[in-house]
This record gives C-alpha cells, sequence and structure tokens, in this order.
C-alpha cells in the first residue's frame, strides 16, 4: 500500500480539495511540478514530512468536495478551464495590475520591491494572455478532435507530435508563470502586508494571492488531468 508520503503531489491534490490549502502553505507545486512525490518535495525544500502529513491528516476533517475532475471528458474540462479560470484571468489582470501600479507609483520610495512586483506581475500577464489564446485556437481544438473519435487517419499521420508538441510548450509556459508568480510571492513575504500599508496596498496583496491560488489550480487541472487524458487517447490512436 502506498503511503501519503510516497504519492505524488498531484495525486494528493486530486484526491482530496482539503489537502490543497497544505500543499499551498508550503509552496510545495502539485501543479507544474506535481510528478515529485510528498517525500521528494519536503527534502528538496527541506520541510520536516512529518508536519506535513500530520496537517493533511487534519485537513481531511475541514474538506469540501472536490470536482470530479478525473470522471469529466475533454469537452468538460476543457469547458472548465475557460470558463473558471480564463475567464478569471482576462477579467482580473486590469484591475490588479492597476493597483499595483498605484502602490509603485504612491509608494514605490518606501517599498521598492513592489516596483519590482509591477515587473514581475506585467511579465505574467505578457506570458498568460497569448498562452490562454494558443490554448483556445490550437491545443483545445485539436484536443477536442481527438477526443471526438473523428478523423482519425490524419491524426495518426500527423504522428503523436501533434497533440505532444503543443502540450509541451503550453507546460513550459506553465512553469514560467509559476515561477514568476512564486517570485511574488516571495519578495511580499508570503502576500503580508506592512503594519502601515494603505488600503490599496493591502487589497492588491490579497489580489495577487487570489491569483496565484487560481493559476495553481488552472495547471493543475490542465497539466494533472486534461493533458494526461488527451495524450493517453493519442496513443490509443496510435497503437
Amino acid at each position: 500500500m502506498t503511503t501519503i508520503a510516497q504519492q505524488t503531489l498531484a495525486n494528493i491534490a486530486l484526491s482530496n480539495h482539503g489537502y490543497i490549502p497544505v500543499l499551498e502553505k508550503y509552496s510545495l507545486d502539485f501543479c507544474c511540478r506535481g510528478k515529485k512525490t510528498l517525500e521528494q518535495a519536503c527534502t528538496e525544500k527541506n520541510i520536516p514530512l512529518t508536519h506535513v502529513i500530520e496537517e493533511l491528516n487534519h485537513a481531511v476533517a475541514d474538506s469540501r468536495p472536490l470536482l470530479p475532475f478525473n470522471e469529466m471528458t475533454a469537452d468538460q474540462l476543457i469547458s472548465y478551464v475557460q470558463i473558471h479560470h480564463h475567464f478569471y484571468i482576462r477579467n482580473s489582470f486590469a484591475t490588479i495590475h492597476g493597483h499595483i501600479q498605484k502602490v509603485a507609483a504612491k509608494h514605490g520610495e518606501r517599498y521598492p520591491h513592489m516596483r519590482t512586483v509591477l515587473e514581475l506581475f506585467t511579465a505574467v500577464v505578457e506570458e498568460l494572455l497569448p498562452h490562454m489564446e494558443k490554448e483556445e485556437k490550437i491545443l483545445f481544438p485539436r484536443i477536442q478532435e481527438i477526443a471526438s473519435g473523428e478523423n482519425k487517419a490524419a491524426i495518426v499521420a500527423m504522428g503523436p507530435g501533434y497533440l505532444s508538441t503543443p502540450i509541451q510548450m503550453m507546460e513550459a509556459e506553465h512553469d514560467t508563470s509559476g515561477q514568476l508568480m512564486f517570485r511574488i510571492r516571495e519578495l511580499t513575504n508570503d502576500y503580508t502586508p506592512p503594519a502601515d500599508a494603505c488600503t490599496t496596498h493591502r487589497i492588491c496583496l490579497e489580489e495577487l494571492r487570489s491569483f496565484e491560488t487560481d493559476l495553481h489550480q488552472h495547471v493543475h487541472v490542465e497539466n494533472n488531468v486534461l493533458f494526461p487524458l488527451a495524450l493517453q487517447k493519442v496513443m490509443a490512436l496510435h497503437n
């Protein structure tokens, strides 16, 4: 029997929604680096494994039901990502960016790290907006085409790279965005406002925290559920 320490971060996150806040707390990356076991990830970060396991065990009682991502079809997963995550990013980034700009402009001398946060978040947005376009116009239609079972001969003729190549590109871009947000988290001391921070400063840090949490969930569904499902279907066509 596999213990939780030997399970991958992705499987832990998928098994129980209540575990995700614990993984987030210790910056255990269950999306881009979800293939690592809990033990491996804790060892790399020099985090006491027993402490994490204890918190995971306590989290179970307070957990809420997890959406059955592993039971969803490719079409359902794509719809979920677009409605819950792509929509959120497109509708929130301008507001968050504006708040960071205001803090950097008015309080940049006192908090110079917020100028760096502005640069980093700008880079995140510049990465994610075209990224989502590529997913919606190239990758998602290919996944849906494969899932539909149509054009089998043409898909087989194009080879596994027809799907694996854009997936690899999207995963690399996920990692880039995740690293940028992790740097923002470090600079802001885990989104903790200074004691004398103004209201806008406090609001934008909470917005950034929510943005990173949403990004982790977004990448988790794609990297650990949708993409493996799609690759499994395309490999079945070639066997």
